[in-house]
């Protein structure tokens, strides 16, 4: 018996300009306001007008967080390197005992599927390698069960990073057990 051969569909050539090109928004890696600067701002003046404390980042515009939405930025070796203040009320940790900490420490997938923990670690790090696309999945605080919030990943820097956006729901937040 010899198969059916089915005739291959034509390849088409898609042209550059049906694609459309990536705009890219300058945002407080601490606060999330967002700068109205269109080009890189000069190293020495990268802080924040509105805090003071966080330093500008650039992301993609559609992942710029909104100043009420927790995130949290993590470098290319899993660690956080910074996080917002409603992201240190939302997992209860301060950010200063946050920042150099592996972000798996805080955060784990929710999946119960084996493969969930390399694809949220392989998010992060092809963010923070510069890759242009947006991931998401779902997260839990690491010793917490229960509770699943949507994280959002996209790249931003300098110096490169990820953004994790954690979509948490309304009302429901972590109180540490003393």
């Amino acid at each position: 018996m010899t198969p059916i051969q089915q005739p291959r569909p034509n390849l088409t050539l898609i042209s550059a300009a049906a694609v459309e090109p990536i705009q890219w928004g300058w945002f407080c890696g601490h606060c999330a306001a967002t700068a109205p600067v269109s080009t890189p701002p000069d190293p020495s003046s990268r802080v924040c007008m509105s805090c003071g404390l966080g330093l500008l980042l650039e992301t993609h515009r559609g992942a710029i967080p909104a100043p009420d939405e927790a995130f949290l930025v993590v470098d290319a070796g899993l660690s956080i390197q910074g996080m917002s203040r409603r992201a240190q009320l939302l997992l209860s940790v301060c950010e200063e005992e946050a920042v150099n900490r592996p972000v798996a420490e805080l955060l784990v997938p929710a999946d119960a599927e084996a493969q969930a923990t390399t694809r949220f670690a392989a998010a992060i790090v092809d963010a923070a390698a510069g890759g242009g696309e947006l991931g998401s999945g779902y997260v839990r605080p690491w010793n917490t069960f229960g509770v699943r919030m949507r994280a959002r990943v996209a790249p931003c820097g300098p110096p490169r990073a990820a953004l994790v956006i954690l979509e948490e729901r309304q009302g429901r937040h972590l109180r540490p057990v003393c």
